[in-house]
Protein backbone atom coordinates (compact mmCIF):
# COMPACT_ATOMS: atom_id res chain seq x y z
CA UNK A 1 0.00 0.00 0.00
CA UNK A 2 1.20 3.51 -0.85
CA UNK A 3 0.14 6.72 0.90
CA UNK A 4 1.48 10.23 0.33
CA UNK A 5 1.30 12.79 3.15
CA UNK A 6 2.15 16.50 2.90
CA UNK A 7 5.66 17.73 3.80
CA UNK A 8 5.04 21.39 3.00
CA UNK A 9 8.36 21.75 1.15
CA UNK A 10 6.92 22.71 -2.23
CA UNK A 11 3.69 22.31 -4.14
CA UNK A 12 2.90 18.58 -4.25
CA UNK A 13 5.77 17.42 -2.03
CA UNK A 14 5.06 14.54 0.32
CA UNK A 15 6.28 11.68 2.47
CA UNK A 16 6.20 8.34 0.68
CA UNK A 17 4.64 5.85 3.09
CA UNK A 18 4.92 2.21 2.00
CA UNK A 19 3.41 -0.91 3.54
CA UNK A 20 4.91 -4.06 2.04
CA UNK A 21 3.74 -7.58 2.89
CA UNK A 22 6.15 -10.37 1.94
CA UNK A 23 5.81 -13.98 3.11
CA UNK A 24 3.24 -12.85 5.63
CA UNK A 25 5.56 -10.18 7.11
CA UNK A 26 4.47 -6.52 7.09
CA UNK A 27 7.19 -3.90 6.68
CA UNK A 28 6.45 -0.20 6.89
CA UNK A 29 8.86 2.23 5.21
CA UNK A 30 8.63 6.02 5.12
CA UNK A 31 10.78 8.34 3.03
CA UNK A 32 10.34 12.01 3.91
CA UNK A 33 12.01 13.53 0.90
CA UNK A 34 12.59 17.24 1.53
CA UNK A 35 10.88 18.50 4.69
CA UNK A 36 9.29 21.94 4.59
CA UNK A 37 9.15 24.52 7.33
CA UNK A 38 6.20 24.55 9.75
CA UNK A 39 5.52 28.20 8.89
CA UNK A 40 5.47 28.33 5.11
CA UNK A 41 4.76 31.62 3.38
CA UNK A 42 2.42 30.03 0.85
CA UNK A 43 1.69 26.36 1.51
CA UNK A 44 -0.04 24.51 4.29
CA UNK A 45 2.20 23.22 7.07
CA UNK A 46 3.70 19.69 7.02
CA UNK A 47 1.39 17.07 8.50
CA UNK A 48 2.14 13.98 10.64
CA UNK A 49 2.73 10.76 8.73
CA UNK A 50 1.84 7.13 9.59
CA UNK A 51 4.00 5.04 11.89
CA UNK A 52 6.82 3.22 10.13
CA UNK A 53 9.45 0.61 10.93
CA UNK A 54 12.19 2.15 8.77
CA UNK A 55 12.52 5.89 8.29
CA UNK A 56 14.59 7.51 5.54
CA UNK A 57 14.82 11.23 6.18
CA UNK A 58 16.68 14.27 4.92
CA UNK A 59 19.33 16.12 6.95
CA UNK A 60 20.24 19.20 4.89
CA UNK A 61 20.22 21.65 7.80
CA UNK A 62 20.91 19.15 10.56
CA UNK A 63 23.59 21.38 12.08
CA UNK A 64 21.82 24.74 12.14
CA UNK A 65 18.70 26.72 12.98
CA UNK A 66 16.94 29.24 10.74
CA UNK A 67 16.01 32.80 11.72
CA UNK A 68 12.30 33.62 11.87
CA UNK A 69 10.47 34.21 8.57
CA UNK A 70 9.78 37.88 9.31
CA UNK A 71 13.50 38.51 9.74
CA UNK A 72 14.09 37.23 6.20
CA UNK A 73 11.36 39.46 4.80
CA UNK A 74 12.75 42.51 6.60
CA UNK A 75 16.23 41.66 5.30
CA UNK A 76 14.95 41.35 1.73
CA UNK A 77 13.39 44.82 1.89
CA UNK A 78 16.60 46.22 3.42
CA UNK A 79 18.74 44.76 0.63
CA UNK A 80 16.40 46.14 -2.04
CA UNK A 81 16.38 49.64 -0.53
CA UNK A 82 20.14 49.76 0.06
CA UNK A 83 20.97 48.46 -3.42
CA UNK A 84 18.31 50.01 -5.63
CA UNK A 85 17.59 53.28 -3.82
CA UNK A 86 20.83 54.19 -2.03
CA UNK A 87 23.40 52.79 -4.53
CA UNK A 88 21.29 52.84 -7.69
CA UNK A 89 22.18 49.23 -8.46
CA UNK A 90 20.52 45.92 -9.25
CA UNK A 91 19.62 43.04 -6.93
CA UNK A 92 20.37 39.70 -8.59
CA UNK A 93 18.60 36.82 -6.85
CA UNK A 94 19.60 33.27 -7.87
CA UNK A 95 16.53 31.27 -6.96
CA UNK A 96 15.15 27.79 -7.44
CA UNK A 97 12.36 28.00 -9.99
CA UNK A 98 9.82 26.01 -8.00
CA UNK A 99 8.89 27.13 -4.50
CA UNK A 100 11.59 29.68 -3.67
CA UNK A 101 10.80 32.02 -6.54
CA UNK A 102 7.09 32.03 -5.72
CA UNK A 103 7.83 32.80 -2.06
CA UNK A 104 10.03 35.77 -2.93
CA UNK A 105 7.48 37.07 -5.43
CA UNK A 106 4.72 36.70 -2.83
CA UNK A 107 6.73 38.67 -0.25
CA UNK A 108 7.42 41.42 -2.81
CA UNK A 109 3.73 41.36 -3.77
CA UNK A 110 2.77 42.00 -0.13
CA UNK A 111 5.29 44.84 0.16
CA UNK A 112 3.87 46.33 -3.05
CA UNK A 113 0.35 46.16 -1.62
CA UNK A 114 1.59 47.85 1.58
CA UNK A 115 3.19 50.64 -0.45
CA UNK A 116 6.70 50.12 0.94
CA UNK A 117 8.35 48.49 -2.09
CA UNK A 118 10.57 50.98 -3.99
CA UNK A 119 9.25 51.97 -7.42
CA UNK A 120 11.45 49.64 -9.44
CA UNK A 121 10.84 46.87 -11.94
CA UNK A 122 11.12 43.23 -10.90
CA UNK A 123 11.87 40.52 -13.47
CA UNK A 124 11.37 36.78 -13.04
CA UNK A 125 13.65 35.44 -15.76
CA UNK A 126 13.09 31.70 -15.91
CA UNK A 127 10.70 29.80 -18.19
CA UNK A 128 10.40 27.04 -15.58
CA UNK A 129 9.61 29.54 -12.82
CA UNK A 130 6.97 31.22 -15.00
CA UNK A 131 5.31 27.88 -15.73
CA UNK A 132 5.56 26.79 -12.09
CA UNK A 133 3.90 30.02 -10.95
CA UNK A 134 0.98 29.28 -13.25
CA UNK A 135 0.61 25.87 -11.58
CA UNK A 136 0.64 27.55 -8.16
CA UNK A 137 -2.14 29.87 -9.31
CA UNK A 138 -4.46 26.99 -10.21
CA UNK A 139 -3.99 25.18 -6.89
CA UNK A 140 -5.19 27.58 -4.17
CA UNK A 141 -6.44 24.58 -2.19
CA UNK A 142 -2.79 24.04 -1.21
CA UNK A 143 -2.36 27.58 0.16
CA UNK A 144 -2.29 28.39 3.85
CA UNK A 145 -4.82 30.64 5.62
CA UNK A 146 -2.61 33.73 5.40
CA UNK A 147 -2.40 33.58 1.59
CA UNK A 148 -6.14 32.91 1.33
CA UNK A 149 -6.69 36.02 3.44
CA UNK A 150 -4.50 38.09 1.08
CA UNK A 151 -6.51 36.78 -1.88
CA UNK A 152 -9.70 38.24 -0.42
CA UNK A 153 -8.48 41.66 -1.59
CA UNK A 154 -5.73 40.64 -4.05
CA UNK A 155 -6.83 37.77 -6.31
CA UNK A 156 -3.29 37.22 -7.66
CA UNK A 157 -0.66 36.84 -4.89
CA UNK A 158 2.01 36.37 -7.57
CA UNK A 159 1.45 39.44 -9.72
CA UNK A 160 1.56 43.23 -9.52
CA UNK A 161 2.13 46.09 -11.96
CA UNK A 162 5.93 46.34 -11.65
CA UNK A 163 6.48 42.57 -11.84
CA UNK A 164 7.39 41.08 -15.22
CA UNK A 165 7.69 37.41 -16.16
CA UNK A 166 10.28 36.62 -18.84
CA UNK A 167 10.13 33.47 -20.98
CA UNK A 168 11.71 34.28 -24.35
CA UNK A 169 15.51 34.19 -24.66
CA UNK A 170 15.61 37.50 -26.57
CA UNK A 171 13.68 39.22 -23.77
CA UNK A 172 16.12 37.77 -21.25
CA UNK A 173 19.07 39.18 -23.21
CA UNK A 174 17.47 42.64 -23.19
CA UNK A 175 17.81 42.68 -19.39
CA UNK A 176 21.58 43.02 -19.90
CA UNK A 177 20.98 46.48 -21.37
CA UNK A 178 19.05 47.82 -18.36
CA UNK A 179 20.70 50.78 -16.67
CA UNK A 180 18.06 51.56 -14.05
CA UNK A 181 17.86 49.86 -10.64
CA UNK A 182 15.82 46.65 -10.68
CA UNK A 183 15.49 43.16 -9.22
CA UNK A 184 16.24 40.10 -11.37
CA UNK A 185 15.15 36.71 -10.02
CA UNK A 186 16.52 33.84 -12.08
CA UNK A 187 17.39 30.14 -11.89
CA UNK A 188 19.29 28.17 -10.83
CA UNK A 189 19.49 28.68 -7.08
CA UNK A 190 23.04 27.31 -6.78
CA UNK A 191 24.16 29.53 -9.72
CA UNK A 192 25.42 26.50 -11.62
CA UNK A 193 23.23 26.62 -14.73
CA UNK A 194 20.47 28.52 -16.49
CA UNK A 195 20.01 32.20 -17.17
CA UNK A 196 21.33 33.29 -13.77
CA UNK A 197 24.90 32.69 -14.96
CA UNK A 198 24.47 35.32 -17.68
CA UNK A 199 23.10 37.82 -15.15
CA UNK A 200 26.00 37.11 -12.81
CA UNK A 201 28.52 37.58 -15.61
CA UNK A 202 26.96 40.94 -16.46
CA UNK A 203 26.52 42.24 -12.91
CA UNK A 204 28.96 40.66 -10.45
CA UNK A 205 31.78 43.15 -11.11
CA UNK A 206 29.68 46.26 -10.44
CA UNK A 207 29.97 47.47 -6.81
CA UNK A 208 26.53 49.10 -7.04
CA UNK A 209 24.89 45.67 -7.38
CA UNK A 210 24.05 42.97 -4.87
CA UNK A 211 24.08 39.22 -5.41
CA UNK A 212 21.52 37.89 -2.92
CA UNK A 213 21.59 34.16 -2.16
CA UNK A 214 18.34 32.84 -0.69
CA UNK A 215 19.00 29.12 -0.41
CA UNK A 216 21.46 26.29 -0.01
CA UNK A 217 24.51 26.08 -2.29
CA UNK A 218 26.39 22.77 -2.34
CA UNK A 219 30.18 23.07 -1.77
CA UNK A 220 31.36 22.50 -5.38
CA UNK A 221 28.96 25.02 -6.94
CA UNK A 222 29.54 28.53 -8.27
CA UNK A 223 27.14 29.80 -5.61
CA UNK A 224 29.28 28.33 -2.83
CA UNK A 225 32.45 29.88 -4.27
CA UNK A 226 30.82 33.29 -4.39
CA UNK A 227 29.41 32.96 -0.87
CA UNK A 228 32.74 31.89 0.63
CA UNK A 229 34.27 35.16 -0.56
CA UNK A 230 36.26 34.27 -3.68
CA UNK A 231 37.59 37.50 -5.22
CA UNK A 232 37.36 36.10 -8.75
CA UNK A 233 35.06 33.47 -10.21
CA UNK A 234 34.98 31.74 -13.56
CA UNK A 235 31.69 32.00 -15.46
CA UNK A 236 31.55 30.30 -18.85
CA UNK A 237 35.34 30.08 -18.80
CA UNK A 238 35.88 33.81 -18.22
CA UNK A 239 37.26 35.18 -14.94
CA UNK A 240 35.11 37.89 -13.35
CA UNK A 241 36.18 40.07 -10.44
CA UNK A 242 33.66 39.91 -7.61
CA UNK A 243 32.96 43.56 -6.74
CA UNK A 244 29.20 43.37 -6.16
CA UNK A 245 28.03 43.10 -2.57
CA UNK A 246 27.32 39.49 -1.59
CA UNK A 247 24.40 38.89 0.79
CA UNK A 248 22.69 35.76 2.05
CA UNK A 249 19.27 35.25 3.66
CA UNK A 250 19.06 31.67 4.93
CA UNK A 251 15.54 32.01 6.37
CA UNK A 252 14.16 31.84 2.82
CA UNK A 253 15.25 28.21 2.70
CA UNK A 254 12.46 25.78 1.90
CA UNK A 255 14.16 23.10 4.02
CA UNK A 256 13.33 22.73 7.71
CA UNK A 257 16.17 23.34 10.15
CA UNK A 258 17.39 20.80 12.72
CA UNK A 259 14.70 21.51 15.31
CA UNK A 260 11.95 21.68 12.69
CA UNK A 261 13.01 18.36 11.13
CA UNK A 262 13.06 16.70 14.53
CA UNK A 263 9.63 18.11 15.37
CA UNK A 264 8.33 16.74 12.08
CA UNK A 265 9.47 13.17 12.71
CA UNK A 266 8.41 13.27 16.37
CA UNK A 267 5.02 11.90 15.26
CA UNK A 268 6.79 8.52 15.19
CA UNK A 269 6.80 6.16 18.17
CA UNK A 270 10.54 5.71 18.78
CA UNK A 271 10.01 2.25 20.28
CA UNK A 272 8.55 1.02 16.98
CA UNK A 273 11.28 2.48 14.79
CA UNK A 274 13.77 -0.24 13.86
CA UNK A 275 16.18 2.01 11.98
CA UNK A 276 16.56 5.64 10.85
CA UNK A 277 18.57 6.49 7.73
CA UNK A 278 19.88 10.05 7.32
CA UNK A 279 20.26 11.11 3.68
CA UNK A 280 20.43 14.31 1.60
CA UNK A 281 22.96 16.24 3.66
CA UNK A 282 26.65 16.99 4.04
CA UNK A 283 28.41 14.68 6.50
CA UNK A 284 28.91 17.49 9.06
CA UNK A 285 25.18 18.24 9.09
CA UNK A 286 24.30 14.55 9.23
CA UNK A 287 26.66 13.89 12.13
CA UNK A 288 25.32 16.83 14.14
CA UNK A 289 21.72 15.83 13.43
CA UNK A 290 22.43 12.22 14.41
CA UNK A 291 23.70 13.37 17.81
CA UNK A 292 20.63 15.56 18.27
CA UNK A 293 18.31 12.64 17.47
CA UNK A 294 20.17 10.29 19.81
CA UNK A 295 19.79 12.78 22.67
CA UNK A 296 16.07 12.97 21.90
CA UNK A 297 15.69 9.20 22.28
CA UNK A 298 15.91 8.03 18.67
CA UNK A 299 18.11 4.96 18.23
CA UNK A 300 19.83 2.87 15.54
CA UNK A 301 20.60 5.82 13.26
CA UNK A 302 22.53 5.08 10.07
CA UNK A 303 24.37 7.54 7.83
CA UNK A 304 24.71 5.49 4.64
CA UNK A 305 27.49 5.92 2.09
CA UNK A 306 27.23 5.53 -1.66
CA UNK A 307 26.98 1.86 -2.55
CA UNK A 308 25.79 0.67 0.87
CA UNK A 309 23.09 -2.00 0.82
CA UNK A 310 20.71 -2.84 3.66
CA UNK A 311 18.34 -5.75 4.11
CA UNK A 312 15.13 -4.77 5.89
Amino acid sequence: MLKITNTGHMLGSGVVNLEITENGKLTRIAYTGDIGRPENRILRSPEPFPQCDYLITESTYGDRLHPKLQIAEDELLRVVKETCVERGGKVIIPSFAIGRTQEIVHVLNNYFNEGVLPKINIYVDSPLAVNATEIFRIHPECFNKEVMHVMETDPDPFGFSSLHYIKLAEDSKKLNELKNPCIIISASGMMEAGRIKHHLANNISNPKNTILAVGYCAPPTLGARILRGDKEVSIYGVLHEVRAKIERIEAFSGHADADEMMDFISCQDKTQLKKVFLVHGEIEAQTAYREKLLKAGFGNIEIPSIGNEFEL
